[in-house]
């Protein structure tokens, strides 16, 4: 008896963040933000109905990417994000927006902190998937599309240029030079390095910041560094700016 319950393969695009975001750009054109049926959106993505398996594949990538949302039963919505991108004012921001849609999918965010240095080849990823619940077809067409959507954002150059840091930050000083206690509290015993004063462990990037007075900070950026995570640290900032201001 042929079993006719096979397992699904776990959720994830099928479609590359590129032709997402081209597809998406398209139905915001049409309706901006205002939920539609998803027999609409559909056709403003550019397929003939919702009902048949190319549409409902390419909703569901949209949909893993944060792209598309879903308000009510029966109704899709472009997210805010997809207006940020379209109407974003410089490069910044628009990469920052991109490396948010490449980790919104779980299995893009466990690849990216997995592989967080540069991929694998290709057989070893493919095995990857499978060992994750993947049938070797669909592991194929997972594999395909992260691997151009992380090229399209440039993930990979990202992070090595922010692991290496900014140069104009870094002025001609010695590292071993003491911080600022802008970001830690004093001690009372002499340290010859900041890696001395804070637990912070080797996967942990330290950005110099010249402040006025011949005074210096550090930013202490752990790798992988998310979307959310500039987000929380540029709320901190914003909070300590404001206490200045108060007092």
């Amino acid at each position: 008896m042929v079993d006719v319950l096979r397992k699904k393969s776990p959720r994830a695009p099928s479609m590359a963040l590129d032709e997402a975001l081209d597809r998406v750009m398209k139905a915001y054109d049409k309706d901006r933000l205002h939920p539609a049926p998803t027999e609409v959106v559909a056709q403003n993505l550019g397929y003939k109905s919702a009902n048949n398996g190319s549409a409902l594949s390419a909703i569901a990538s949209l949909r893993y990417f944060g792209l598309l949302e879903r308000p009510s039963e029966g109704y899709l919505a472009i997210s805010k994000d997809v207006e940020a991108y379209k109407f974003a004012p410089d490069q910044a921001h628009k990469q920052a927006l991109l490396e948010g849609f490449l980790t919104k999918p779980p299995l893009y965010a466990d690849l990216l902190e997995k592989f967080g240095s540069g991929l694998p080849s290709e057989a070893t990823m493919r095995y990857d998937l499978i060992q994750r619940g993947f049938s070797p077809q669909s592991a194929d067409v997972a594999l395909a599309a992260f691997k151009r959507s992380a090229d399209f954002v440039g993930y990979f150059s990202a992070q090595r240029r922010s692991q290496q840091g900014d140069a104009s930050l870094a002025p001609d000083f010695e590292e071993d030079s003491l911080p600022t206690p802008a970001l830690v509290e004093p001690v009372q015993k002499p340290v010859s390095h900041p890696r001395d004063m804070l637990d912070i462990d080797e996967e942990t990037d330290r950005i110099p910041v010249r402040l006025p007075g011949g005074r210096r900070a550090w930013l202490l950026i752990p790798s992988p560094f998310f979307e959310g995570d500039k987000v929380r640290l540029k709320a901190q900032i914003d909070l300590l700016l404001t206490q200045d201001e108060e007092a």
